[in-house]
């Protein structure tokens, strides 16, 4: 089956003419917004949506994180969506370029959630901006591991916590229009002892459904990933796998599968995501959550991939009220761009039978 449509190439203005449908006998499918013309002539830009595969092995959200960042990274994003490299984004809404992302998030009709963020930058909430236990003498977060090191401390509210997470919600309504269907920490803060808890209930009472538990298989048999990341990765399961009874208890749901800790920057490459994904479908549904969607066959597995594709942010622009952070700065965010469009990974998932959705859709 073809769609004689005509497709937009990632980086250009022109328009390519492309298949944009799927091709059954092959297998391969195709997830890219496509160009096309009225009986009149106009030009117009159906939007993007997967191809739908008949009889999926994996449903996989893969999530471009750290949407609004800065407008080099909004445009990555976007790129990638278009060029189904990704099916979903998560917002920072106190960064720098939250309010432009939101609007390209409805442009362009990508499905859109929530990135918490405690650790970075500037809180939402105005009352926390001074003399809270969520910043430091210059009022911003403490950071990845200066958040980590207060909580261990005892020295962080957890009130505070819950009022910050609940106004960064009812920010990202007023940007998008809606509330997020889905919610998880930047820099995994969710799943931290006690934010835990909290982070649970705003869930459940806000009737959010859907979070991320960062347990990833085959995490320790990755010899690429240097000792510290080792160890900051084992702490983190740890949290995540002690998060699961309080995520449980709410009524929170996740993917079967998350991945994402081993195939960051200059670790993700085709070969890298080919035995993630490949590890996940040999091992099938993990029987830790309930989002499986039942098949006659044998069970989908529903997993989700985070990635971090875009442009190096400029020195003097982005960020969350700070500054972009070196990450931000380096050549990684424009490598994983470049892996996640690669037509061989696309081609890789029409041939392992793994579906690219949206949150919605698991």
């Amino acid at each position: 089956m073809q769609c004689l449509l005509q497709q937009r190439a990632p980086n250009s203005s022109k328009v390519d003419s492309s298949l944009c449908g799927l091709l059954v006998g092959s297998a391969v499918y195709f997830h890219r917004a496509c160009v096309a013309s009225d009986p009149h002539g106009q030009t117009c830009v159906i939007p993007w949506q997967p191809a739908i595969m008949p009889q999926p092995r994996m449903m996989l959200v893969v999530t471009g994180d750290d949407f609004g960042y800065c407008p080099r990274r909004n445009r990555g994003i976007v790129e990638c969506f278009q060029a189904g490299g990704i099916s979903n984004v998560s917002l920072l809404v106190n960064a720098n370029a939250a309010k432009e992302a939101a609007d390209l998030a409805k442009r362009h009709n990508i499905p859109i959630g929530l990135h918490a963020n405690l650790s970075e930058g500037i809180p939402v909430c105005q009352s926390l901006r001074q003399a809270s236990s969520l910043v430091n003498q210059h009022g911003l977060f403490h950071g990845k591991m200066g958040f980590r090191q207060a909580l261990e401390r005892g020295q962080l509210s957890m009130e505070q916590v819950e009022l910050e997470l609940r106004a960064q919600v009812r920010l990202f309504r007023e940007l998008t229009g809606h509330l997020p269907h889905h919610m998880d920490g930047h820099q995994h803060v969710h799943v931290l002892p006690e934010v835990r808890e909290v982070f649970g209930q705003v869930l459940s009472q806000l009737r959010i459904p859907y979070t991320r538990v960062p347990v990833e298989p085959g995490l320790h048999s990755c010899p690429w990933l240097p000792a510290h990341l080792q160890r900051f990765y084992t702490q983190l399961q740890k949290d995540a796998l002690d998060s699961i009874p309080v995520f449980t208890r709410y009524g929170i749901r996740w993917p079967d599968v998350y991945l994402g800790l081993t195939t960051m920057g200059q670790n993700m490459s085709v070969p890298n995501l080919q035995r993630a994904l490949s590890h996940v479908l040999s091992a099938g549904p993990s029987g830790t959550t309930s989002c499986s969607m039942p098949s006659s066959d044998q069970p989908v597995v529903t997993a989700e991939l985070m990635v971090h594709p875009g442009y190096p942010s400029h020195p003097q622009l982005g960020g969350c009220g700070e500054g972009p952070d070196d990450f931000s700065q380096s050549a990684d965010r424009q490598h994983e761009l470049s892996v996640l469009t690669d037509p061989s990974l696309l081609a890789l998932y029409g041939q392992e039978r793994v579906q690219l959705c949206s949150f919605k859709d698991i």
